[in-house]
């Protein structure tokens, strides 16, 4: 039985140099509809110790928690009830997660009257949602003007072998050598590795000051909470405006080993990839695991190859069993990044040029009317295809580990998902190997699908005279 702990902490995060007007209406916003959000991230925070991706576990314990913003006029305190005592060394918080709880006060509670007080901010238009995720990452100083291009986007499953997660952590550690610093989901696994090997790279090499970003949003951050090497945490108010903030923030990408959120994750960055007007923008992203998982690549690129075809496949490189292979080849990317970005007069540190089309910022709400709708025909632009696998996908990430997904699953069965057979017989493929690959949950030995995938028969040719 977990043991709990009263304890007052004091400002991080910039919070630390508020007006006393600003104070008095953060207070009050805590006490509003975000304040069972803001609970429910505080304590994903807390409790990121815990390694577990079952919603139940942090149900139980959000019964016994509760916090409380304090006003002070030299800034906010927060007075923590029945914390985890795991998050506390010697009667203190650990600082890491103390700078973490204050990062989810900004982005949840601050951040949202900081939006709602803003007219030019708008989630209802492209630009404005683009626009809104640079003021988001600025808010969160994100954003360093004058630096040169170093962030590497590294994506992959939580749940994954102890193989894989040493993979990932030795490509970690090569980046870390050449000076790249590591932006992941924030979780554990293949988000947690690449943190941790980069850590050790830079203190070889003398570097105080690497960063290693989490970025996530409120539905998944208690089933990925943040791991303890995150030291920038950034709350996006969705996936849809996480995905972008990853691909506007990131000047290359590597992807490991994962499951349907990282399948998601892939779809995201081809479709946007595959839209005409990004046709010559340079975006460095290679696949890459230990030789033990080279099949798992080989049935994405398979899937890949099925769904969106050849030109898809030559977005991206596979290189599978060679962390420096991989350290050199994600460099390179960097620099190509910066040339392009010098020539077009582009900003470093925002990636303004890449175009984002609606379809992958709107907030896709995966209820089972919305999965069933979903368009997974072929006969349509490519890059709305992977706009609407990729949708498929994050659905069945909701009904795996968000709590508003397990619910509609639980209410209403399995999510159903229809498309052309082609594209259906791969999708259904694919999952069956993360299913059997146990990549769905942490807890995979009693893993039930909370997904159909539909198959429509092929229709009898008529006879021939």
């Amino acid at each position: 039985m977990m043991s709990h702990i009263d304890i007052e902490i004091t400002a991080e995060s910039g919070l630390e140099l508020l007006t006393n007007d600003e104070i008095s209406r953060l207070s009050e916003h805590s006490k509003g509809g975000e304040y069972e959000l803001f609970k429910k991230c505080v304590l994903a925070v807390l409790t990121s110790t815990q390694v577990t991706d079952e919603i139940s576990y942090h149900e139980e314990q959000l019964k016994l928690f509760d916090i409380e913003v304090l006003q002070l006029n030299k800034g906010v305190k927060l007075k923590l009830k029945n914390a985890p005592a795991t998050s506390l060394v010697d009667g203190k918080m650990i600082q890491g997660l103390k700078e973490q709880v204050f990062s989810v006060l900004r982005d949840i509670v601050f951040l949202k009257q900081e939006l709602e007080s803003n007219s030019r901010i708008d989630f209802n238009s492209s630009n404005g949602c683009t626009n809104a995720i640079f003021h988001i990452l600025r808010n969160a100083k994100a954003l360093r003007p004058g630096c040169d291009p170093n962030m590497v986007v590294c994506w992959g499953g939580h749940a994954i072998p102890e193989f894989e997660y040493q993979y990932t952590k030795e490509v970690g550690y090569r980046l870390g050598l050449r000076g790249l610093d590591i932006i992941t989901g924030c979780g554990i696994g293949a988000m947690k590795g690449p943190m941790k090997g980069a850590l050790i790279g830079h203190s070889k090499q003398r570097i105080s000051n690497g960063r290693y970003i989490g970025l996530t949003e409120p539905g998944i951050i208690a089933a990925e909470s943040p791991n303890p090497i995150v030291n920038e945490l950034i709350i996006m108010p969705d996936i849809e405006k996480r995905l972008e903030a990853f691909v506007r923030l990131g000047h290359s990408f590597v992807v490991f080993p994962g499951g349907v959120g990282t399948a998601e994750e892939i779809l995201y960055i081809l479709g946007i990839l595959l839209h005409p007007k990004n046709k010559d923008t340079p975006f460095p992203l290679i696949f890459t695991g230990p030789k033990e998982s080279a099949s798992y690549f080989e049935r994405i690129d398979q899937f890949i190859a099925d769904t969106l075809g050849p030109e898809a496949q030559q977005k991206y490189q596979i290189i599978i069993d060679d962390p420096v292979a991989v350290a050199k080849a994600t460099l390179q990317g960097v620099v190509d990044v910066r040339e392009y970005r010098k020539q077009t007069h582009d900003a470093y540190h925002f990636n303004w040029q890449l175009h984002i089309q609606w379809d992958f910022q709107e907030e896709f709400i995966p209820t089972h009317d919305n999965m069933a709708k979903l368009n997974l025909k072929a006969d349509q632009p490519l890059h709305l295809l992977a706009a609407n696998l990729r949708k498929a996908f994050s659905g069945i990430v909701s009904g795996n580990v968000k709590e508003a997904g397990i619910k509609e699953v639980a209410k209403h069965g399995p999510y159903t998902i229809s498309g052309d057979v082609k594209i259906m017989n791969q999708l259904d493929a694919l999952l069956e190997a993360f299913v059997s690959q146990k990549r769905m949950k942490l807890n995979a030995d009693n893993y039930v699908p909370c997904y159909r995938v539909i198959k429509p028969q092929n229709k009898p040719q008529p006879a021939t005279v």
